[in-house]
């Protein structure tokens, strides 16, 4: 795993971009909150159909393809990019991937190192950055053990009770 300095300053292009990009996810969260309740909703992602479904206390489902932005291990504080995560099929990836030619585009160490240690609000603004970027529908983060896995997502099919 690579350490990238935690005083690392992003350049002012990509710093206005992540707080664009923050502020866009935090407008369809509240829209995504109001609809069907996201901090309420138990989550599950099938890898292999490639979506997410949240299921509200009152039984509505709201259903959408998702995509697999990375992975923080919470133990030891490090990002795994999903673009070559092993658990992470190639068409969950895409947006990653999409990440990753960004970043070499514009030679962004964030975006083109795999892994290396960094804080959860990191991981938050480089999915908020796959969030804009890949023009998704919304974001969200899950637990899975010791790893927090952020995810973005297309349209959502609501389903009633």
């Amino acid at each position: 795993m690579e350490i990238l300095d935690k005083d690392y300053a992003d350049p002012p292009e990509l710093r206005h971009q992540i707080e664009k990009a923050m502020n866009g996810l935090a407008a369809v969260t509240a829209v995504h909150q109001g609809t069907f309740r996201i901090d309420k909703a138990a989550w599950s992602v099938n890898l292999d159909t490639g979506t997410i479904v949240f299921t509200t206390p009152q039984g509505m489902l709201a259903e959408a393809p998702v995509q697999i932005i990375g992975t923080y291990n919470t133990e030891d504080g490090s990002w795994l990019w999903g673009w070559d995560h092993p658990s992470v099929p190639p068409a969950v990836g895409e947006h990653a991937r999409q990440m990753l030619h960004y970043g070499q585009e514009h030679d962004l160490a964030r975006l083109t190192t795999l892994t290396f240690a960094c804080t959860e609000q990191a991981c938050w603004e480089l999915t908020a950055l796959a969030f804009l970027l890949c023009r998704a529908n919304g974001a969200y983060c899950g637990p899975a053990g010791s790893a927090r896995v952020f995810m973005t997502f297309g349209k959502i099919t609501l389903t009633a009770a």
